[in-house]
This record gives C-alpha cells, sequence and structure tokens, in this order.
C-alpha cells in the first residue's frame, strides 16, 4: 500500500475513539484521514459489535474505520479503565458515541478526563443535543422520521428514510467541525472542552429548506416522492431510454438550456409556441411537454443521450447502483476510491467478504499536500495494543502482565 505524500495536517494529533456504528467512526475516521494518530478503544475480548453487522450495515466497519490503530481492552475492569485514564491524560481529543450516561459510568466521562487533562478536546456525538429529548435512544431513521426527511423523501402518506446514513456522516462531519475549532481555541487559551454534535440537529439542517418553504408558502410542501409535486422546470426527471433498464436523469433549469435543448432532440415546435415562451409557462405544461420529451428519449441508447446532454452542458446523470460505482471512470482517476480492506466485516455470508478488498470514497476534498490517503487498513481487534502501550510508558513486562492478567485483548 503506497503511503500518502504528506502526513498529513492533524499529524500532530492523538485521538482516543470509544464508539461505534456510524456517526463517532465516521467523526473519527475524517480525523484520521487528516493525519490524527486515532486509536480507536475496543471492549474485548470481540471488540467493536460493528464487525458482526450483517444485512444493510454489513459494511459499517470497513467503510468507517481506516487510518485507525486498535487498543482492546476489558472496560469493565478497574485496570482496564486505569489504562484508559492514563492514555488520556495525554491525549489531544476524545470521541465518543456511547448512550447517554455511558462513558460517566466508566468514570471516562467528560468531568473525570478534563480534570485529568484540561487541554483535552471532549466531543461527545449524541442523539440530540441538550434538551427535553438528550435522554432518548435514537438512530438515523428515528431523526428521519421525527425531522421531516422522511416526509419530504417518501411519497404521500408513506414516509421513507433516505437510502444512506445521511445524519449519521453528516453528524461526524459536524464533530470534526466542532473539534477544529475547539482546537484552534485551545491555541489561544491553553484549554481543551466539551463539544457536542446532535443527530437529531444534524438532521434539522437537512430539512432548513423546506422549513423555510412551509414558513414562506403556509403550508407543508409536498414531499419529493409526490408524482404530482410541482417543478419549476419543464424537464427535471428521470426518463426510459431505447436501452432496456437504461434510464437517465435530465434537467433543462434556464431559458439558455431550452433553446439548446429543442434544437438538439427536434422538439423546435415547442421552441416556437407562444404559449412556452418562459419557465414558468413551460412548468405550467410539464405534462403536454414531458409527453414529447419521453418519447423522444424512448427511441434512443442511453450514450447517445448522455453524448449529447454532456455537449450541451445540462445536468444529467445514469442511475447507478452502488456495485456500479467501483469502475466510475472519473472516480478511479482522481484517486477518489481507497483500496480498504473488508475483512474487518465478520458478518458477511460465510464469514468472508466475497471481495476481499474494495476501492471505497475517500474524503471528496483535495488539500494543499493532496488528496488525503489510505496509510492504514481497518485493523484487527486489539492490533495495536502493545505499540500503544508502549508509546504511553508502559514497560514490556507491565504489557506482558497486563495481557495475561486479561485486561488487554486481541491480536499479539
Amino acid at each position: 500500500m503506497p503511503e500518502p505524500a504528506s502526513p498529513g495536517p492533524l499529524s500532530a494529533i492523538r485521538v482516543l475513539e470509544f464508539s461505534h456504528m456510524v456517526m463517532g467512526p465516521s467523526c473519527a475516521m475524517v480525523l484520521a484521514d487528516l493525519g490524527a494518530d486515532v486509536v480507536k478503544i475496543e471492549q474485548g475480548p470481540r471488540g467493536d459489535n460493528t464487525r458482526r453487522l450483517t444485512g444493510p450495515a454489513i459494511g459499517f466497519f470497513p467503510t468507517f474505520n481506516r487510518n485507525k490503530r486498535s487498543l482492546c481492552i476489558d472496560l469493565k475492569r478497574a485496570e482496564g479503565v486505569a489504562v484508559v485514564r492514563r492514555l488520556a491524560a495525554d491525549a489531544d481529543v476524545v470521541v465518543e458515541n456511547f448512550r447517554p450516561g455511558a462513558m460517566d459510568a466508566l468514570g471516562l466521562g467528560f468531568a473525570a478526563l478534563a480534570a485529568l487533562n484540561p487541554r483535552l478536546v471532549y466531543c461527545s456525538c449524541k442523539g440530540f443535543l441538550p434538551g427535553p429529548y438528550e435522554h432518548r435512544a435514537a438512530l438515523d431513521e428515528v431523526v428521519q422520521m421525527m425531522g421531516g426527511l422522511a416526509y419530504m423523501t417518501g411519497m404521500p402518506g408513506k414516509p421513507m428514510r433516505a437510502g444512506s446514513s445521511v445524519n449519521d456522516i453528516m453528524g461526524g462531519l459536524f464533530g470534526v467541525i466542532g473539534i477544529m475549532a475547539a482546537l484552534r481555541a485551545r491555541e489561544r487559551s491553553g484549554r481543551g472542552g466539551l463539544v457536542q454534535s446532535g443527530l437529531f440537529e444534524t438532521n434539522m439542517v437537512l430539512v432548513a429548506q423546506h422549513m423555510a418553504r412551509a414558513a414562506i408558502e403556509g403550508r407543508n410542501p409536498e414531499p419529493f416522492g409526490d408524482p404530482a409535486m410541482a417543478k419549476p422546470w419543464p424537464v427535471y426527471d428521470v426518463f426510459d431510454t431505447a436501452d432496456v433498464g437504461a434510464q437517465l436523469f435530465v434537467g433543462v433549469v434556464s431559458d439558455t438550456q431550452w433553446r439548446g435543448f429543442c434544437a438538439a432532440f427536434g422538439l423546435e415546435d415547442l421552441l416556437a409556441d407562444p404559449a412556452l415562451a418562459s419557465m414558468a409557462a413551460l412548468a405550467r405544461a410539464r405534462p403536454r411537454v414531458l409527453a414529447r420529451v419521453e418519447a423522444v428519449f424512448r427511441a434512443l441508447p442511453q450514450a447517445d443521450l448522455i453524448a449529447r446532454c454532456e455537449a450541451l452542458g445540462l445536468p444529467f446523470a445514469p442511475i447507478a447502483r452502488p456495485g456500479d460505482l467501483f469502475d466510475d471512470p472519473h472516480l478511479l482517476a482522481s484517486g477518489g476510491l481507497l483500496p480498504v480492506e473488508l475483512a474487518g466485516a465478520a458478518g458477511a455470508p460465510g464469514g468472508m467478504p466475497a471481495v476481499p478488498v474494495a476501492g471505497l470514497p475517500a474524503l471528496p476534498v483535495y488539500l494543499p499536500d493532496g488528496r488525503p490517503g489510505l496509510r492504514r487498513q481497518p485493523p484487527a481487534v486489539g492490533a495495536d495494543g502493545a505499540a500503544v502501550l508502549g508509546e504511553g510508558g508502559w514497560t514490556a513486562a507491565e504489557i506482558v502482565a497486563l495481557r495475561a492478567a486479561g485486561v488487554l485483548m486481541g491480536a499479539e
């Protein structure tokens, strides 16, 4: 595996991660991708339960745990907690997303660790920020339902969650933003502090545009799944092509685009119709316009339509499935896919992934030193325990004793 050209802008930052599922791991992964030394603290003996998830969650662990090291400790024992507290005394950041009160019960909450290390930035990724809901359990699906996103995604009367863990991932990103701000403030004050990121509040950022529309119009907007949804443009739809099963989304959203579109697809009669002389008029006539466009598109191969739309500068997209993206020419050419090992997905059918290594998406940014890359594969349970403790000042004999006592677990 080639080494990234740069260690990353956060290479001097040590992070302890206590998290599972998506929100906390995605937060810590972004920090790791940016160069931070992220040590994932896993409960012994089997480590993060996310490793063993199946079905729609089977890819969580390999997706969100690259560029990290693993320390597997028995946190149910005082000796294990003592190890972690000693590491926290020299850490820069803690990231956690356990249920409310869990870290406090272990003696690893913000107040306890800040007393040991006043420079510590402590990020809690939770379902809700402080308020009436803060003690509720939350999932991405829960906050999508209660926050209006599922309503906007589905059909009338049939709310539907988005097809990705959008709030978990964005909530992790907001956690990173808070951490970066707190680290910058620490440069001036010398003190860290508590950062919190809320799943529900993340959802509200996504729904804010629809809340604004509801306030402006005085009514709830129609969901995007409503086939009768009013659109402000004549063409903004998914179309069948001459190739069976090959569909294409096309948008025509300006007068200039409309003129070029009509000329390219033989629709000059619509362009010449005085009743269709503005975007507003075209939007009102969408059924008439779409009937013509659908007939034209059904007669043309998808590749021909793509070529014409690209030449016109129109917004367009073939309808891709997740498995199609491994061969996407743009992702491949731009360094957008990282060769991530999938062995950490222990819940795979038969115990092993069908493909041992897959190109999974890199962070969608370029930095002055290049695009953040892959330095470490997702770790095996406890793979780095001895190294982490050795760096923390434990002697070889002490490490052997911790392992013999069952406090330090995982790979040798």
